[in-house]
């Protein structure tokens, strides 16, 4: 499977190192688009790959997939363009509690026989939670996430202090970028509005540290994610980057799971 990735960011250079480097079978990244051809030039030696600038070159390039690993605004401006013509992972799930945006991909998809892919990020638990959701029978989910308080608040802070409560939808608004977990829980379950969310800035971890409760006619369930940073990019979480790379090897694999 050849992919092509939008953005060379830290999760890019992840996935060029474990694909492309480590000879992934049967995967292979050939294409990245990008803003600045020059500020990427090492990647194209580097790698094997090539850049473009113009999303149109980019997508009728020699890809069977488009990875978005860039932002909130690529998945807004580029993603109906690129659904049209492949299928595509998206990493940037906060744009999506834009509703509008939401069912204009999930219509493009249905129109064009494309599939839009997921990760689940940096947590686990979301087959058990899709699963219990079958029949609409989850009657609630919370999400409790705490991070370090320097990545959170410009104070200092001695003890743990909630920043945030409310439901998924105000939580990407107020943390577009530290809140990309509550969008995938809401998503597979009861939808923005009923996800509950809780945010604490806590001085005294140097993790992120995710505590899911999940509620419904199955029973209950509860699961707690402490992710360490992606080495190359203490901003990124290392269990999001991976689940990616996981994305993608069980898309091309046969054998499927869960």
């Amino acid at each position: 499977m050849k992919i092509g990735i939008i953005g060379a960011g830290a999760i890019a250079h992840f996935l060029l190192e474990e694909i492309n480097e480590k000879l992934q079978e049967n995967l292979r990244i050939t294409s990245i688009f990008v803003r600045d051809r020059e500020k990427h030039q090492l990647l194209k030696s580097t790698y094997g790959i090539k850049l473009y600038t113009e999303i149109a070159a980019f997508l009728d390039s020699d890809i069977d997939i488009v990875v978005e690993a860039a932002n909130i605004e690529a998945v807004h401006t580029l993603l109906p363009s690129a659904i049209r013509k492949k299928d595509v992972v998206v990493i940037s799930i906060g744009a999506l509690v834009d509703e509008a945006l939401l069912v204009e991909l999930n219509n493009l998809a249905n129109e064009y026989n494309r599939r839009l892919y997921l990760p689940s990020g940096a947590v686990g638990g979301l087959d058990l939670l899709q699963n219990a959701h079958a029949l609409g029978t989850v009657t609630s989910v919370e999400l409790t996430t705490r991070k370090p308080a320097s990545s959170l608040v410009d104070e200092t802070l001695e003890e743990a202090k909630v920043i945030f409560e409310g439901n998924a939808a105000e939580a990407i608004s107020r943390y577009p970028k530290n809140m990309n977990v509550s969008i995938v829980l809401a998503l597979a379950s009861i939808g923005f509005e009923k996800t509950r969310v809780t945010l604490v800035a806590d001085p005294k971890i140097d993790k992120n540290i995710h505590h899911i409760e999940v509620t419904g006619d199955f029973g209950e369930a509860t699961f707690t994610i402490k992710n360490n940073p992606l080495p190359a990019n203490p901003k990124t979480s290392y269990l999001a980057a991976m689940s990616i790379l996981g994305t993608l090897k069980r898309i091309n694999g046969k054998l499927l799971i869960g």
